[in-house]
């Protein structure tokens, strides 16, 4: 009894951590195609009407894993709500009310320019995969949704000067221990922070020019990449805010071209409708 008690109270040994291989140049290596299919809400928030504006269902089948489900993606502030600003999410219902007038109400990911960023990044229904390749001296983050890649230098370089301006901004990364960090200025100021459905009331609210963030990916074991993003933008939100979710290898996961515009009935179709609108009020006045 007195053994058997002895061994029941003696300490599991601890888990021993984790340690990422690295690349030619010494760079934690973080390459491999990784994926974010992921259920968790974008805020926490239950009683939120969904989107309908969804793809058809066989688009979103596959076996790539699934991240567990959480409260929500936002993660600061704690309870899980994006602190916008009034007149933002008055932008946002404005140019969801005239869509049909011009093309700009529309987010840049309907009109085939870009998901954005960290619009990218975020979760969307399907072509959730990302490839990452690493060279010296820089990281490359391929994107399946729109066949977007970003190119991030970490020799230390300097921002480009505030007069040049970007739709997706201008990323310098370094790395801290294991944590690339990605930290990006210099947008344009004409994007969205969210541009799919799936991430609720923040879908077309706006970005400002003095809009930044700063990226995380920390890789815990040999199938997860941990990512967090913290935006700041004060004309737009009244603190920065967080974002994290894991990014899942998936060494099976094929990524195949995205073509755009090509097959983009959206605008054409919200566009004649609103001719169609403003030829029947014209009549109507006859």
């Amino acid at each position: 009894m007195l053994v058997g008690a002895a061994a029941q109270e003696k300490p599991a040994p601890e888990k021993a951590a984790w340690t990422p291989t690295r690349t030619a140049d010494g760079q934690p290596d973080l390459q491999g195609t990784w994926v974010n299919f992921d259920s968790t809400p974008f805020e926490a928030d239950t009683s939120l009407a969904q989107s309908n504006v969804n793809p058809p269902s066989h688009w979103t089948d596959h076996d790539s894993p699934m991240s567990p489900k959480r409260p929500s993606m936002v993660v600061e502030p704690p309870e899980g709500r994006v602190p916008v600003q009034k007149w933002a999410e008055e932008k946002r219902d404005y140019d969801l009310a005239h869509l049909e007038d011009a093309p700009w109400h529309e987010t840049p990911w309907v009109r085939c320019i870009t998901r954005g960023m960290p619009a990218g990044m975020f979760p969307a229904g399907y072509n959730n995969a990302y490839q990452i390749i690493q060279v010296p001296g820089y990281v490359v983050i391929a994107f399946e949704m729109i066949h977007e890649t970003r190119i991030i230098p970490l020799d230390g370089r300097p921002h480009l000067g505030k007069n040049i301006r970007q739709w997706n901004g201008d990323p310098v990364g370094h790395f801290e221990g294991n944590t690339l960090v990605i930290e990006t200025t210099n947008f344009n100021g004409k994007g969205s922070v969210a541009t799919s459905a799936a991430t609720g009331r923040m879908r077309g609210i706006p970005q400002s020019e003095e809009f930044s963030m700063v990226e995380r990916f920390t890789r815990i074991d040999d199938k997860t990449i941990n990512y967090s993003v913290t935006v700041t933008d004060p004309k737009v939100y009244t603190q920065p805010w967080t974002v994290a979710l894991p990014l899942n290898r998936d060494d099976h996961y094929e990524m195949y071209e995205y073509a755009c515009q090509e097959g983009n009935t959206a605008i054409p179709g919200e566009l004649r409708a609103g001719r169609v609108r403003d030829a029947a009020a014209a009549a109507a006045k006859r």
